[in-house]
């Protein structure tokens, strides 16, 4: 027989439904499902640009390393090479003037002496002692056009010779050089000297006489009056070639000497 339950027996009552409970159960579900996969579209647009950012990345960087230099081989240092050493520092080059031998390496340039007491002037003018053949590569240098001799005795032919192959004109006044009391300086010759000295088609000129110092220092002082100098500066002049050895005579001479004969100064030279 079946047992019938009436509406007053005991049956349990079904639980009550609450929202915590769903939104646990939901969560549960959702964290034990796995992830929806992406559109396939979507994935495979991903998937090219991934490609294509890799193609770019390694593009350039090989441009990069197109414009980088070649690594410079590395030397041996033990090979023989053929270079050629740099030049000597001792090797020396003198520049002369046109016409001028040139000095080599294996040759030494001549040496410039000047001839005893020799000085400059004026302007194309020089003074000195007689030259010997050492100094004789120094007047080369001067590019002389005359020479002014003021001693009596013969011009030596060694000096002759240098002047004839240069082209050098030679004036020769000589003048006694007797020591004093029997010094004799003849006017009419140190006045004709001027004549030389003040033409100037004859500069650059040379005077000279044996050692520089009273025939020469003579001419000078009174070459000194043509442009005005005083006499105290004209004996300072003197003095300081003649030195211990100048003569009063010397002195008196040029003190004394006109020049109101002689023409006005050049103006090359200076007053």
């Amino acid at each position: 027989m079946h047992r019938i339950c009436t509406a007053g027996s005991q049956n349990p009552s079904p639980r009550p439904f609450s929202s915590r409970s769903l939104k646990s159960k939901l969560d549960k579900s959702r964290s034990s499902s796995p992830a929806p996969s992406l559109h396939p579209v979507r994935q495979s647009m991903r998937q090219e640009a991934a490609t294509s950012s890799l193609v770019l990345t390694q593009d350039a960087g090989s441009r990069k390393g197109h414009l980088r230099p070649p690594p410079l081989p590395e030397e041996d240092e033990d090979e023989d090479t053929d270079a050629m050493p740099p030049p000597s520092c001792t090797t020396t080059i003198l520049l002369r003037r046109e016409g001028e031998q040139v000095a080599t390496d294996g040759e030494e340039p001549p040496q410039l002496v000047p001839p005893l007491n020799f000085a400059m002037v004026d302007h194309g003018v020089y003074r000195s002692g007689f030259p010997d053949a050492s100094n004789l590569p120094f007047l080369e240098s001067l590019r002389l056009r005359s020479v002014l001799y003021l001693c009596p005795e013969p011009y030596p032919e060694a000096n002759q010779e240098f002047l004839r192959a240069r082209g050098i004109r030679l004036f020769q006044f000589g003048i006694d050089g007797s020591k004093e009391p029997f010094v004799n300086i003849p006017e009419d010759r140190i006045r004709e000297a001027l004549k030389v000295v003040l033409d100037t088609r004859n500069h650059p000129v040379l005077i000279h006489c044996k050692r520089g110092k009273h025939r020469t220092g003579c001419v000078v002082g009174c070459l000194r009056k043509l442009q005005r100098w005083c006499l105290t500066s004209i004996f300072d002049e003197y003095q300081r070639f003649a030195a211990a050895k100048a003569r009063v005579s010397d002195l008196r001479f040029m003190e004394l000497f006109d020049i109101s004969t002689l023409k006005h100064l050049p103006a090359s030279f200076s007053c």
